[in-house]
């Protein structure tokens, strides 16, 4: 049976408006759910296109044949579009899969009485799939509605955001990132832990459970820890090591690497602050202020984040890494 309204936590204002709009036939045939990675917003979407789907006024009621259907994961007039791998290159939602899309929408309904598209990572579209997709929401062929899900608002075309109801999401409270590790049947003491790294990101805390996330902040306190130091063998060898991994792997690391200096700005106001991400490694983080003024740190920041966005390109990882890696290192050179 597919997920209702209020198996979401979190969202409750931006539920309540959905649900209101839905009720009162005002939801326009095209929303933008936006927000950060993790917090439910692909979710949300799927029961909003199984409520819109659903033969019940205020569903999805899980019973009508409609909401079977969905929940078997083989309803007709229900379309996901997600981004696809080719190889090593970042993933991406190609004009094939919108054309493909655009043929099933402009077909009458077959069990509901319209048709609904979610385009999961929407920022993922390369800009062909783009362009295409842009015509079909300035005409829509027959009743459709399509919610696209980002992350990443910016990296679309602003022809499509003007087109679309934009809904944006917050991160979730650390109870609620708590109670979401709950249902994943995590142990309590690990899902406050994890709760907490997780920067209100159930799916973080989730990837920190799977993937060993640990594990890779601790390689990025390890790479603070010997930044001041790094000669160019070691950023030769370790670039080249680190570009073995998988893409995603990376985002990770640099989304650890973020957290860490974040925490280095909170301790420099304040070293008892509760407000920092890494409770457990307090001291070795305090360890490192002499090391790292604001000024320092700031810079830092400017360079994961644009790695983080070349990331998401088809860029050379070890070329990437190399850069960021050669980058920082003169960002330290510069501490008097």
């Amino acid at each position: 049976m597919e997920r209702q309204w209020e198996d979401i936590i979190g969202h409750e204002e931006k539920k309540r408006a959905l649900r209101t709009m839905l009720h009162e036939g005002r939801l326009p045939h095209a929303l933008l759910f936006a927000g950060p990675d993790g917090i439910g917003k692909k979710m949300l979407g799927r029961v909003l296109a199984a409520a819109l789907l659903c033969e019940a006024d205020d569903g999805p009621c899980g019973r009508c044949d409609s909401c079977q259907a969905f929940a078997r994961g083989a309803h007709p007039d229900y379309i996901e579009v997600v981004p696809e791998k080719n190889g090593k290159s970042a993933a991406q939602i190609r004009i094939e899969a919108i054309r493909a899309m655009q043929t099933q929408v402009s077909r009458y309904p077959v069990l509901s009485k319209r048709r609904v598209v979610l385009i999961d990572d929407a920022d993922c579209m390369n800009e062909a799939a783009e362009n295409s997709l842009l015509k079909t929401l300035e005409e829509p062929e027959g009743p459709v509605t399509f919610i696209l899900v980002t992350s990443a608002r910016s990296a679309l075309l602003d022809t499509i955001l003007s087109r679309c109801m934009l809904v944006s999401f917050g991160m979730l409270s650390v109870d609620e990132v708590r109670e979401v590790l709950r249902q994943q049947d995590v142990p309590e003491d690990t899902a406050g832990e994890l709760a907490s790294l997780s920067d209100g990101s159930p799916g973080r805390a989730l990837a920190l459970l799977a993937h060993d996330g640990l594990q890779l902040r601790d390689e990025a306190l390890a790479f603070l820890q010997v930044l001041p130091h790094l000669d160019m063998e070691k950023i030769w060898t370790k670039s080249a090591e680190m570009g073995e991994r998988d893409r995603e792997v990376l985002r990770e690391w640099f989304l650890y690497l973020n957290m860490l200096l974040r925490d280095l700005l909170v301790l420099s106001e304040d070293g008892a602050s509760p407000l920092i991400y890494h409770q457990d490694i307090r001291e070795k983080l305090l360890a490192l202020l002499p090391v790292y003024p604001e000024y320092i740190v700031f810079s830092l920041l400017r360079e994961v984040r644009e790695a983080q966005k070349r990331l998401q390109s088809n860029a050379s990882l070890r070329l990437l890494l190399e850069g960021f890696f050669i980058r920082t290192r003169d960002i330290m050179a510069r501490v008097s």
